[in-house]
């Protein structure tokens, strides 16, 4: 079956994306959840161990502690704004409660991911959520799992809710009233507190709830306008502080004689980076501040460090708190401090309830639990507890007893502490089986893609895939048998979870089917590619390896070989920043060597023209010696300067985003830019960068298309400017707050316009009679495309960022006239430089490896509320900006050299399709090696995120490569 290699490419690229779901499907484990069906009841709760034939039969519930608990989740707390010096200064009346009052303060580590919906399933429910939960945080599905807020619904406590509606989607109908509160728009950081303020006055003076929760956005949208040392910082933690004193003040005035104390909780659901993100695992993301206040614990009279304790221990201690079952699928123990006013008795009931469900959970998701040292220890702590109880009822009253008692507190503590370790631990279980099926897969994709090397990049740029052949061979036959028996084997024996058994037989099948005729190919392809005569393919014939080509190999494979450690994964933006630095070089070396040493050889004439197509022959390509005002021998020094240009523009760039992770804390040109004080000089700023964008994009535009190009950039100013980015020229009212919708959406008219336009050119260019203006149309309508996607990714990036997009375009335009023209690149190193260059920006735009840098505020541009559609598409495209824009470039310039470039698109389609495969297939196996790895969840995990989207963008790019490749493929 011949295929040409632009739709090669693009089948491979598929079918690569389906065994990366599929992996991903069973490397994220399903999260450690018990498998009954119904919800924990209080008739679960076990009876107190006794011994004595004539004991009194105990109460079956624990005993309820508060009367009312107040919640205050202050999003992205982190500790050291309560506990460090910040606190003292900017939350005085929290400091002295936590140091004089009646209070327990607490460093609660939050797991990773650190975004807040996974983060309040943790405080609800007591479980570690999956990590693909960062996924579903944009749009949260109902929580169905056993869950701290159910449990008070069922038992009539009367909840009240004020916040980021997150909670709302989460639990709905479980509120008796409730206002949430979009968390979306991060420029936003006082209406998102007011709507929670303004119910606050009203709700205490009034008797009719039990549970309080206030989950406040500010300090959260603060962090991600400009960090955690922005000046905006100490004005909200007072405003925090004084909502905590109202807050306890009232609670405390309506403390009476006889009844049972309220709770106030003070907390975070994660803390903030240094550069004022979340989402991953540094110390700064998971150290969130805890404070418990309630008359019912001892009075201090000092500061004490704050003990560590796990976020997900709060669920259990509420629930227990409030007389209510902990939840079954509950992994967190006990605070004991809280329980440390109760009686000896109380207290060991408390620690058995705590352990018996942890042993429960643990019984149900290990087959081998009785192995487990705190499953052992919580057996030899209740016979204990049994003892301790018979000694109590039979009216002992000796020091043995009260010494006994302490000794089974530990021995329960110990036990819940080892528990509660296995099952953090153990997390869920891997679908191994799936796992390697997904790996075969995009393993034979890769071995695929090696061995169409030569046909791929020939002239011909046909790739010939014996398919047809191998279905009919007896090797395929035998696969298909020993697949199927594999299959029936591993899913009738005993195991963990298996997703490819619970799907139809008749999809398996075809999946056994489809890897056996792949592998029968491989082998057949493998065969051809070992000619007797060992003949080395030429230039003429395949592809010729020169001393480029090893140092753009060479460099992709030293990129995947640092895939392997977590330091590298960390900081890998400084690998890219390396291998286009030496990019330069080899380019410098390489225009001195065609220019000032081939030209004098003894034998050769000294010029024979210039290197560049002229006008005529370019169409519309762009001639530095007309455009420019230079004589024709002066463009050598220009392709002479443009590396240097190049490194210049690459260094500016690296100090204006730290990224990464050890150095991520440093200040850089971009916070610099960001703070108040100097708004003025990123107002020119930005205003140059979109000056130098419209001159460097639109001269390969219509009339038309220039005009809304230049309306475009001037709406993008006047957006950043109504968000309150940078200034306004004109004179502007402030009295009237502006979130920038209208101006966001006056730019989306001309982006749509510019985009119609391109692409109603290039569906004229599929009618024309004439060849030439057919060309013409076409690359004329592939730029127009180009400049839309400009001006699209001009209004998502932030107003620091725009001199990313400029020296973007500056790069590409001098690159594409002085270098990849006038040496006469072929166009699989043209690829391999975009795709180089595309990563490289990736990083300078700000990006990492981690979570937390991605910036979700870009989905709600021109957006009134959250549209899940959009918002996804959005903040994609302004992640992968980079790789993005200098893949389109490169479609665009392949497209206008098909006149000295032959098969350049489908060349460019397969380089995409091999760069991508390699570090694929390098991580997919890398990750199940290490999956129990000590960094799999911080390091490893986002990672693979990131790749599995690299993916899939590179694959949609390749689609458009297809596309605009079809005439070809319609003449094979």
């Amino acid at each position: 079956m011949k295929l040409s290699s632009s739709v090669f490419a693009l089948l491979c690229l598929i079918l690569e994306i389906v065994s990366i779901a599929l992996f991903l499907r069973g490397f994220f484990p399903v999260p450690v959840k018990s498998s009954f069906s119904a919800k924990s009841k209080v008739t679960d709760i076990p009876a107190e161990p006794q011994t004595g034939n004539n004991a009194v039969n105990s109460s079956r519930a624990p005993v309820l502690l508060f009367k009312r608990v107040v919640i205050v989740l202050i999003d992205a707390l982190r500790e050291d704004f309560v506990f460090s010096s910040d606190g003292q200064r900017f939350m005085p009346y929290t400091r002295h409660v936590v140091e004089k009052g009646s209070s327990h303060s607490f460093i609660a580590k939050a797991r990773p991911p650190t975004v807040t919906m996974p983060r309040i399933k943790a405080l609800t429910t007591g479980s570690i959520p999956g990590f693909i939960d960062v996924v579903m945080n944009l749009n949260s599905p109902v929580l169905q799992e056993d869950n701290l807020i159910w449990q008070a619904k069922s038992a009539g406590k009367r909840i009240i809710f004020y916040g980021d509606d997150t909670w709302v989607r989460l639990f709905p109908k479980h509120f008796m009233e409730q206002d949430g509160t979009t968390s979306f728009f991060v420029s936003d950081y006082t209406e998102v507190d007011n709507n929670v303020t303004r119910h606050l006055d009203s709700t205490l003076k009034r008797d009719d709830w039990d549970i309080l929760i206030l989950h406040y956005l500010g300090l959260d949208h603060i962090g991600h306008i400009s960090g955690p040392h922005s000046s905006l910082i100490g004005p909200k933690l007072m405003e925090m502080d004084d909502i905590i004193k109202k807050i306890h003040s009232s609670l405390i005035s309506k403390e009476s004689e006889g009844t049972l104390p309220n709770l106030l909780v003070l907390c975070g659901d994660h803390g903030m980076s240094e550069t004022g993100s979340h989402g991953g695992s540094s110390e700064q993301e998971i150290n969130t501040a805890l404070v418990l206040i309630s008359p019912a614990f001892r009075r201090k009279v000092g500061l004490e460090r704050p003990a560590v304790v796990e976020q997900v221990d709060l669920a259990p201690t509420l629930a227990l708190g409030l007389g209510l079952p902990i939840s079954q699928n509950s992994v967190g123990r006990l605070i004991p401090a809280v329980f440390e006013e109760l009686s000896m008795r109380e207290q060991l009931r408390m620690l058995q309830i705590n352990g018996h469900q942890l042993s429960r959970l643990l019984q149900d998701s290990n087959p081998v639990f009785h192995k487990e040292d705190g499953y052992e220890q919580f057996r030899v702590a209740e016979k204990a507890h049994g003892s301790w109880v018979k000694l109590y009822v039979d009216g002992n009253k000796s020091e043995v007893l009260s010494n006994m008692g302490k000794k089974v507190r530990k021995q329960y503590l110990d036990a819940l502490k080892a528990m509660s370790s296995a099952l953090s631990k153990q997390m869920g279980k891997y679908d191994l089986y799936s796992m390697i099926i997904a790996m075969t897969f995009i393993l034979q994709v890769l071995f695929l893609l090696l061995l169409a090397m030569p046909e791929a990049l020939s002239r011909d740029a046909v790739v010939d895939v014996p398919l047809a052949s191998s279905l009919l061979s007896l090797p395929f036959y035998l696969l298909c048998l020993f697949g199927s028996a594999l299959h029936v084997l591993v899913c009738t024996s005993a195991g963990g979870p298996c997703y490819l058994c619970s799907l139809p037989w008749v999809l398996v099948f075809s999946v056994i089917l489809l890897s056996s005729a792949f592998t029968c190919a491989l082998v057949g392809m493998a065969a051809r590619r070992m000619p007797s005569n060992n003949k080395t393919p030429t230039k003429s014939s395949g592809w010729a390896l020169s001393e480029l080509d090893a140092l753009l190999l060479t460099g992709t494979v030293f990129h995947t070989l640092s895939l392997g450690s977590s330091s590298f994964i960390e900081e890998e933006h400084q690998t890219w920043y390396f291998l286009l630095n030496t990019l330069c070089l080899a380019v410098f070396q390489d225009v001195c060597r065609r220019y000032f040493r081939e030209q004098r050889q003894p034998g050769e004439e000294e010029d024979e023209g210039p290197l560049l197509p002229s006008t005529a022959d370019a169409g519309l390509s762009f001639s530095p010696a007309l455009e420019l005002g230079v004589s024709a021998g002066s463009e050598k020094w220009l392709a002479l300067g443009t590396p240097l240009l190049t490194l210049t523009c690459c260094r500016l760039l690296r100090a204006l985003n730290q990224t990464g992770v050890q150095w991520a804390h440093l200040p850089d040109f971009g916070h610099w830019l960001n703070s108040g004080d100097h708004k003025v000089f990123l107002s020119v700023l930005a205003a140059v960068s979109l000056l130098l964008i419209l001159v460097l994009v639109q001269r390969h535009c219509s009339l038309v298309s220039k005009i809304a190009l230049a309306l475009g950039l001037l709406g993008v100013y006047s957006y950043r400017a109504a968000v309150g980015n940078v200034l306004f020229p004109w004179p502007h009212s402030s009295r009237q707050v502006s979130k920038g919708t209208v101006e966001a959406r006056f730019v989306y008219v001309f982006v749509l316009g510019i985009l119609f336009t391109g692409v109603k050119d290039l569906l004229r260019s599929q009618v024309m009679s004439s060849v030439v203006d057919s060309k013409r149309l076409k690359s004329r309508g592939l730029w127009e495309v180009y400049s839309g996607v400009v001006l699209l990714v001009a209004l998502l990036f932030r107003a620091h960022n725009l001199p990313t997009l400029a020296c973007c375009l500056l790069v590409q335009t001098i690159m594409a006239q002085f270098i990849w023209k006038k040496l006469h690149y072929d166009a699989a190193q043209t690829t391999i430089m975009h795709y180089w260059f595309g990563q490289a920006f990736f990083y300078f735009q700000g990006n990492s490896n981690n979570i937390g840098t991605v910036d979700i505020s870009v989905g709600f541009v021109g957006l009134e509320s959250y549209v899940e559609a959009p918002a996804i598409i959005l903040t994609a495209l302004s992640t992968y900006a980079g790789p993005l824009l200098w893949a389109c470039h490169l479609l665009c310039y392949l497209s206008s050299q098909t006149d000295r470039v032959v098969n350049g698109l489908s060349h460019g389609s397969y380089c995409f399709a091999l760069l991508r495969s390699i570090p694929a297939v390098f991580y997919v196996v890398l990750v199940t090696a290490l999956r129990y790895h000590l960094f799999i969840w911080s390091v490893f995990s986002p990672k693979l995120l990131y790749e599995a989207m690299h993916t899939l963008i590179t694959t949609v790019v390749c689609l458009f490569f297809t596309f605009m490749d079809q005439d070809r493929s319609t003449r094979l």
